[in-house]
C-alpha cells in the first residue's frame, strides 16, 4: 500500500488506508463526505484519442451513490462521430473505482476514468479502451501470461522565460539541468501530479531537442522557447498503461496551461531538431514475475517471440502510432528514429531495442560504495523490449491494443522465432547500405500506412478484437492527410519554400491527440 510517509503517495490511498485496486463505492462515498467534495468528474477517451470530461455536482449522498453505481449518459454519436448512428447514440459512462483521484486543478472534485457501456450493460465494442481490454484478455487466455507496458512521453514545453541567459546548445539538451533548462519547476509539478494519480512514474528529464525561438505562423507558439522533456513510466498491466498515458497527457497539458506555457506532443516541431517519440516498452509476466530473461540472463523464448510478433505487425502499427503527416518527417534516417523493421541490443537506430535490464548484474551500488555491506535482494526481473517507432500522434489505446495482439501472435505462432532471427541487426544500420537495403521499410506516409492496414486488417480483426469499423475509421483518417507524395514534393521545392511548407505540416497538428 502507498505509505503515508511518502510525499508522492496517492492521497486517496493514504486517506482510506488501502491500495487503489481495493477502492469500493463505500470508500468513495466516505471521501466525498470527509473532503466535502462538490462534484464528481468523469473522464473518458473518445475516438480522437483525447480525454473528455463530464462534471456532476453533488448535493446529497443519494445522488453521489447513484452516480457511482450507474454512471451517466453521454452522446456516443458526438464522441464517436461517423461510427455511432444518431438514432442509437446513447452510451453510459461508468467510473472505474481504482482510478479515482482528487483533481489537482479544481478544488473539491473527485475524478474518475470511465468505461463506455451500451444499453444492455456490455462494454461498447468500438470504444478504444474496450479494444485494449479485448486484446489483453486474448493475450491472457492464449498465453496464460500477462502483458505489461510502459510509455516514454516526450513533449516540447514552450515558454517565454524572463531570463534567457545560460542558453542551451542545439541538440544538446539530453539530461541537462538548470540553469540551462528553464522549465524544470514546471516539469516537477507535472511529475508530482502524474505520480500521485497513477503511481507509475519512473523518472523525468530534459531531452535532446531545444529551440531558442520557434519560427511559426501560429501565434500560440511563435517566438517561444521550446525545451524537450520526457516523463517515463513504470511497467503496468497494459490496460492500465493506456489509461495512465492518456491521463498523463491531460495532466501535462493542464499544468503547462496553468503556468502560461504550451505543451505539445507533436511528432516534429522544427527541421533538424529531435522529434517527440512515444516509445513503448513491453514485458511478459507469469504468476506475477517478469519472464523476459532465462537463467543465463539471455532473452527468454517469450521475449524473442514478442519481438517476432512486433516485426510481423510493424508496418501496420504505424496506422495507430504515427497518425499525422509530420510523423513521417520524424521517421527519417540518422535521427534516432527507425525507418526499417529490425531489432538489436541497446541500438537506438533499430525499430526494436533491447535495453539494459540488470539481468547479468545486481547490487551495482556496492561497486561504488565499498562500505555497503548489506546486499539488495531483487526478486523480480526488469528486462523489457522497446518499440521505438510510435510518436506523440499515437492513438494510445488502439496502439497498445495492436501491440498486445502482435505480442500474442508472436507467442502463439512457431514461425515467430525465425522472423526474430531474420530481423536481428548490429551496429548503425544507416551506415551499412547492404543491410539497409534488405530490411523491410516502415511506411513513409499516412497514406502508405493506411494501405498496409487495409491489406493486413485480418491481423487486427481476428478473434473479434478490432471491429471492421475501427479499421475503416483509422484508414480513412490516414488517407485524409493526403501525403503520399509529401517527401518528393518537399524535395522539389526551393529551400525557403520547403522550410515554410515543412513547418506548416509540422505545426498544423500541435494538439492532435
Amino acid at each position: 500500500m502507498d505509505h503515508p510517509h511518502y510525499a508522492l503517495a496517492n492521497p486517496l490511498s493514504v486517506l482510506l488506508d488501502k491500495p487503489r485496486r481495493d477502492f469500493s463505492r463505500e470508500d468513495l462515498l466516505r471521501v466525498i463526505e470527509q473532503e466535502r467534495i462538490e462534484r464528481i468528474t468523469f473522464h473518458y477517451t473518445a475516438l480522437d484519442g483525447k480525454l473528455k470530461e463530464l462534471k456532476l455536482p453533488i448535493a446529497n449522498r443519494r445522488q453521489a451513490e447513484r452516480i457511482l453505481a450507474d454512471g451517466e449518459r453521454v452522446d456516443g454519436s458526438s464522441l464517436f462521430k461517423g461510427m455511432v448512428d444518431t438514432a442509437l447514440s446513447d452510451l453510459y459512462v461508468v467510473p472505474v473505482y481504482r482510478t479515482a483521484f482528487l483533481n489537482p486543478f479544481v478544488e473539491r472534485s473527485l475524478d474518475f476514468v470511465c468505461r463506455y457501456l451500451t444499453r444492455d450493460g456490455s462494454l461498447a465494442p468500438f470504444a478504444p479502451d474496450t479494444l485494449l481490454h479485448r486484446a489483453s484478455e486474448l493475450f491472457r487466455t492464449r498465453t496464460g501470461k500477462e502483458l505489461h507496458a510502459l510509455g516514454e512521453l516526450e513533449f516540447f514545453l514552450l515558454s517565454t522565460p524572463a531570463n534567457r541567459s545560460f542558453a542551451a546548445a542545439k541538440q544538446r539538451g539530453y539530461h541537462a539541468s538548470a540553469p540551462f533548462i528553464k522549465t524544470g519547476m514546471v516539469l516537477d509539478e507535472m511529475v508530482r501530479h502524474v505520480t500521485q494519480i497513477t503511481g507509475t512514474v519512473k523518472y523525468a528529464h530534459s531531452e535532446v531537442g531545444y529551440i531558442e525561438s520557434v519560427r511559426s505562423d501560429m501565434e500560440e507558439i511563435a517566438d517561444r522557447q521550446a525545451e524537450q522533456l520526457e516523463i517515463e513510466f513504470l511497467p503496468a498491466p497494459v490496460e492500465e498503461a493506456g489509461d495512465n498515458l492518456v491521463l498523463a497527457r491531460w495532466l501535462i497539458r493542464n499544468t503547462a496551461y496553468k503556468h502560461g506555457c504550451v505543451a505539445t506532443f507533436t511528432p516534429k516541431l522544427e527541421e533538424g531538431i529531435a522529434g517527440n517519440g512515444l516509445h513503448i516498452h513491453m514485458e511478459v509476466r507469469s504468476e506475477g514475475r517478469n519472464v523476459m530473461t532465462g537463467p543465463s540472463g539471455a532473452l527468454s523464448a517469450d521475449a524473442r517471440a514478442v519481438i517476432g510478433g512486433l516485426c510481423t505487425y510493424a508496418d501496420t502499427l504505424t496506422a495507430f502510432g504515427n497518425t499525422t503527416s509530420s510523423a513521417y518527417l520524424r521517421l527519417v534516417p540518422n535521427q534516432e528514429a527507425p525507418t526499417r523493421v529490425c531489432w538489436s541490443d541497446m541500438n537506438r537506430s533499430a525499430m526494436i531495442r533491447v535495453p539494459l535490464g540488470w539481468a547479468a548484474s545486481g547490487n551495482l551500488s556496492m561497486t561504488v560504495n565499498p562500505l555497503q555491506r548489506t546486499p539488495y535482494a531483487e526478486n523480480d526481473g526488469r528486462q523489457t523490449v522497446e518499440l521505438r517507432s510510435p510518436d506523440g500522434s499515437a492513438l494510445l489505446h488502439l496502439l497498445l491494443a495492436g501491440i498486445t495482439m502482435a505480442a500474442e501472435w508472436g507467442m502463439t505462432h512457431p514461425e515467430a522465432e525465425g522472423i526474430t532471427d531474420a530481423h536481428y541487426v548490429s551496429g548503425n544500420i544507416f551506415r551499412d547500405k547492404e543491410l539497409w537495403s534488405r530490411l523491410p521499410a516502415l511506411p513513409k506516409s499516412c497514406v502508405e500506412s493506411a494501405r498496409f492496414l487495409r491489406e493486413k486488417r485480418s491481423l487486427y480483426e481476428r478473434d473479434g478484437v478490432f471491429p471492421p469499423s475501427i479499421i475503416d475509421f483509422a484508414a480513412r483518417s490516414l488517407d485524409a492527410e493526403d501525403d503520399d507524395d509529401m517527401n518528393r514534393r518537399l524535395v522539389d521545392l526551393p529551400a525557403d519554400d520547403r522550410l515554410m511548407e515543412t513547418r506548416r505540416i509540422m505545426h498544423k497538428d500541435l494538439h492532435r491527440n
